[in-house]
């Protein structure tokens, strides 16, 4: 069993709810949206998120209405900003089901994530909190914002680890932060905590993000899922960041007349995928990895005493063991 399942089941009541409460939230009398959103759901994630926030709420306090709410806010959220990625990058699949787009069509698609959008601000504004509506709000700038710029840099060919990461942060990290601090107001936790969860959760995101990059260097047998994918939409990130800060001047050259060219083919992704390992993009990767890592749960010995701290500490540890 891995630690995530045991964090799952040590908060399965939480979780429950928090599923009871998203269908509700989503409940319709629109029969063609209940269909959609009902496939959704059947395959939904990992639910870190919320999970995340309520377990930074409950070291303040009773996971209650208001907790929940903004759990509920911040899934449906996330779930709305992938439909519309999925539009946006013309994706299939994703978690190996099918789309809503290939489903049923761009048109739909964006329907459907702009009714999750609309549901997650009725979560939000359900909790009666400001704090909690503005945090929401911010978030959304943040995803649209970090897919803006992420189709900048494929478009021009950005190669910087400071572009990287502020798409990182935008993109990803920006709704573990959400999360964090919407735990915290919901259960009126102390500012310096807050501060504290805050920034655990920023070095939890690039983690998340960077270990989810890492993945794309591997073949699809290795890795269990599709691969290659960054590379062939243009996105370069930190294992071949760093490679073609080290490389040789000659295979750094062969690497950047790839990068300049649009839509690369299998041959082309796999030599970039070497090129990163063989020029130690993955070993770097994992070591900006444990240092968010230590500077993050480092920060955690500052709160009060309380299993979740261990609990968050397990689930960083797992975030860059994971294999899937």
């Amino acid at each position: 069993m891995t630690t995530l399942q045991n964090i799952n089941i040590s908060h399965s009541a939480d979780l429950d709810r928090l599923n009871e409460r998203i269908h509700s939230q989503l409940s319709t009398g629109s029969t063609l949206m209940s269909r959609i959103v009902l496939q959704m759901l059947q395959g939904k994630g990992k639910q870190l998120r919320p999970l995340l926030l309520m377990m930074c709420a409950q070291m303040f306090g009773p996971v209650d209405d208001r907790v929940l709410d903004s759990a509920v806010a911040v899934e449906l959220l996330h779930n709305a900003s992938l439909v519309h990625d999925d539009v946006v990058d013309d994706s299939m699949t994703r978690r190996g089901r099918p789309t809503v787009n290939a489903v049923w069509n761009n048109h739909i698609a964006v329907l459907v994530g702009d009714y999750f959008t609309s549901s997650a601000m009725q979560a939000a504004i359900a909790t009666a909190d400001i704090r909690i509506v503005d945090a929401l709000t911010k978030l959304g700038r943040s995803l649209s914002l970090g897919e803006i710029d992420q189709i900048y840099n494929a478009r021009e060919h950005s190669l910087d680890k400071e572009s990287y990461f502020r798409v990182i942060d935008y993109k990803t990290a920006s709704l573990f932060v959400a999360s964090a601090e919407m735990g915290c107001f919901a259960a009126n936790a102390p500012d310096d905590c807050r501060e504290i969860l805050s920034g655990f959760a920023l070095a939890f995101g690039r983690c998340f993000q960077i270990r989810d990059d890492v993945f794309d260097y591997f073949d699809s047998e290795t890795v269990g899922k599709p691969t290659g994918n960054d590379l062939r939409e243009g996105k370069v990130t930190l294992p071949l960041l760093h490679a073609l800060e080290i490389a040789p001047a000659d295979e750094r050259e062969a690497a950047l007349e790839l990068l300049a060219k649009d839509g690369l083919d299998a041959v082309q992704i796999a030599f970039l995928q070497d090129f990163a390992r063989r020029n130690g993009g993955i070993e770097y990767a994992f070591a900006e990895m444990r240092r968010l890592r230590d500077s993050g749960c480092e920060a955690l010995r500052r709160l009060p005493v309380h299993p979740v701290v261990d609990e968050l500490t397990a689930l960083f540890d797992f975030i860059i063991d994971r294999n899937f």
